[in-house]
């Protein structure tokens, strides 16, 4: 692998995991182009090492692009194997997920655990409209099944305010989303990747809740996405659809849709 092609396509060490704002930088890039045969993942001591063209293939900060799991890292290589002409990061979220767990969230799992928290505290389910009527029955009917079910399963009570004033979260319903963090995390054999995922799925959604409801199996990630949008497609309803703002949402889906796959794929 070429010694530039990770800091063209990929983040670089130490980079907010932010995939939307990669994205775009990228798309600024002029993009290398495909320069390998085979893509295939290869078992080495207790992971498996994506390989390109026989060679181990390597983070930004000159990590092996190790995934703990076989099927996780056959999903990276097929991303790769995909590739046409030229590598695309858009293209490969999967494998930008993947380096920031391992350059990012593997020496930052405490500050990330912390971000995930920060939007609990002041989570988009806790927010609700006073008007119109249709918009408050929209909320209601997406998110009070979420609360319900964060109360049910971690013992967690939020509560909910009308407009934009700031409501303190009890600290105990806090605890309880930290330690159900912590449970998902350590469901697999790596706790990077799935801390990378949840911190990928809360800020996309504005709302680690309904991150947590997908990474304990409660909703899919297509109804987390419906959840989070609720606002977004009332006002489309009313107004008429924004076809820069639906393209923006495709764009940050196929994020979304990666991190719950990872989530699943290394627990």
């Amino acid at each position: 692998m070429s010694d530039d092609l990770g800091k063209d396509v990929l983040p670089l060490p130490g980079e907010a995991i932010d995939p939307v704002a990669m994205a775009r930088r990228d798309l600024k890039k002029a993009l290398p182009r495909r320069f390998y045969t085979r893509a295939e993942a290869v078992e080495q001591g207790a992971a498996f090492v994506l390989h390109l063209d026989g060679r181990p293939a390597k983070t930004p900060a000159k990590q092996l692009l190790a995934l703990p799991t076989q099927a996780a890292a056959e999903a990276i290589a097929a991303e790769w194997r995909e590739i046409s002409d030229t590598i695309d990061p858009a293209a490969m979220p999967l494998t930008r997920l993947a380096n920031s767990a391992l350059d990012g969230v593997a020496l930052q799992s405490a500050e990330v655990t912390d971000e995930i928290l920060r939007y609990a505290g002041s989570d988009l389910l806790c927010y609700r409209a006073d008007a119109p009527e249709a918009l408050v029955k929209a909320q209601a009917a997406a998110w009070d099944p979420l609360l319900a079910f964060v109360e049910e399963k971690l013992g967690a009570r939020f509560i909910c305010a009308e407009g934009v004033m700031f409501v303190a979260q009890p600290e105990p319903a806090l605890i309880a989303v930290r330690d159900a963090v912590g449970r998902i995390a350590a469901r697999g054999p790596s706790m990077f990747f799935a801390l990378a995922a949840l911190n990928v799925m809360t800020t996309l959604t504005g709302s680690a809740l309904i991150a947590l409801a997908v990474g304990l199996r409660e909703i899919s990630a297509e109804a987390a996405w419906r959840a989070a949008h609720v606002d977004e497609d009332f006002q489309m309803h009313i107004w008429g659809a924004d076809e820069e703002a639906l393209r923006r949402r495709a764009r940050r889906w196929s994020e979304m849709e990666a991190a719950a796959r990872l989530l699943d794929l290394v627990s």
